[in-house]
């Protein structure tokens, strides 16, 4: 039907102006005899196929004679290219045009750590305000803690409409953390009053090592003979903390107030550590599924309901005495948003290891904040036991930082 020695290209290619082919095809009946009344006869039908490959892999494809290349300088433009196969970031990037992804800003390679930083002295000064705050109960102050949280979070949840309930078949994890983690944190309020602030920080600061016993528990997850050392050196440094009389005698140079308050303070600080490991362990239970905010909603009116209706069992509900204190107590819900914020997106920009070993400046800034604010020098035992739990956590943390790069 068609003479492939009709076909001729009417233009050079070109990358400025675009590439233009055009294909001429006869269709006729008769021979190629080189006459010229088949024009005007009719027999033979003439289209002209044109198209036109530009720079911006835009298609034309026109037809009838001479009116398609008046058509194809016109206006109208059919893309039929894939962009998997588009050529448009070569030939701009010829004119200059196409550096945008080199333009760019690049990640901070640190910010992570800096977030994780921020975090922790968020929740240092959480830990000194509670300590300074007198004739408040620590139950009260983690309810007036979830009551803002609450505020604060709420307009969140509408804004990125994730619902107030969640996912069906994550509610019963997300009332677990909430449950589990309202207690942490009454827990560790109650330590700090109750016994000096920096031993109270060692201890809470322990969870880590508890977290890789109770994944291997409950998550199936890998326990290995470093995480039993590890625990066995948390242990250590707690009982350093703590000196229990049948194994320290009398000696009670440094403890805070009454050594029974002591011993109290303690073991709530030492559950406390275990509420938060089963925190963490419920956290990795649903993954992400759930949304940031959601799982701290759950935290907060889930708090608020426990403390309410305990601070109300117990009669322990008071008016701060001046408006400092009061100030204080926005302040350490406004601190909690601000640091459990930066510490979520620290995990989400950089790996648990190196957040993990951030972490452990709490510790440092508890001595800091013990000594130069409350006028109190930490004892050799209670850095004996501090140097204990530091390391037992620091070694988690490298040991799942160098096992997640190996296998990455």
């Amino acid at each position: 039907m068609g003479d492939c020695n009709h076909c001729t290209h009417e233009r050079p290619l070109s990358v400025e102006d675009g590439v233009t082919v055009v294909f001429h095809k006869v269709d006729g009946h008769g021979t190629n005899s080189g006459d010229d009344d088949h024009d005007d006869s009719g027999d033979d039908e003439r289209t002209t196929e044109m198209i036109h490959l530009q720079s911006n892999c835009h298609v034309l494809c026109e037809y009838d004679g001479d009116a398609a290349e008046e058509e194809a300088r016109g206006s109208e433009q059919k893309t039929l290219c894939s962009p998997a196969f588009c050529v448009r970031g070569r030939l701009a990037s010829r004119d200059g045009s196409a550096h945008e992804d080199s333009e760019k800003p690049k990640k901070c390679s640190g910010l992570g750590l800096f977030y994780a930083f921020l975090s922790t002295v968020f929740f240092s000064i959480i830990a000194l305000l509670v300590k300074t705050i007198q004739g408040v109960h620590a139950i009260e102050i983690s309810a007036i803690r979830c009551f803002f949280q609450m505020l604060f979070t709420m307009p969140l949840l509408i804004y990125h409409k994730t619902g107030f309930l969640g996912p069906r078949d994550k509610r019963i994890y997300l009332v677990l953390r909430g449950f589990i983690g309202s207690n942490a944190m009454i827990l560790l309020f109650y330590a700090v009053q109750q016994m000096p602030l920096a031993d109270a920080t060692v201890i809470m600061f322990s969870n880590p090592v508890f977290t890789s016993i109770l994944a291997w528990i409950f998550l199936k997850e890998r326990c290995t003979i470093w995480d039993c050392v590890f625990t066995v050196f948390t242990i250590a440094g707690v009982i350093l903390i703590a000196r229990p009389p049948f194994l320290f005698g009398e000696d009670r140079r440094g403890i805070e107030g009454n050594y029974a308050n002591h011993i109290k303070g303690t073991i709530a600080a030492f559950a406390g550590a275990i509420g938060a490991a089963f925190t963490f362990v419920v956290l990795r239970k649903m993954g992400k599924s759930v949304h940031y905010y959601l799982s701290v909603w759950y935290y907060a009116v889930i708090g608020f309901i426990e403390c309410i209706i305990t601070v109300s069992v117990l009669g322990e509900w008071k008016i701060p005495f001046c408006g400092r204190d009061r100030w204080l107590l926005m302040l350490i819900a406004v601190l909690g948003i601000a640091g459990q914020t930066f510490l979520t997106k620290a995990l989400q920009i950089e790996k648990a290891g190196p957040v993990a070993l951030m972490r452990t400046i709490d510790v440092v800034l508890a001595f800091i904040f013990q000594f130069i604010f409350l006028n109190r020098a930490p004892t050799m035992w209670s850095l004996g036991g501090a140097l204990c739990v530091v390391v037992s956590t620091s070694g988690v943390a490298l040991r799942k930082w160098y096992t997640s790069s190996r296998k990455s």
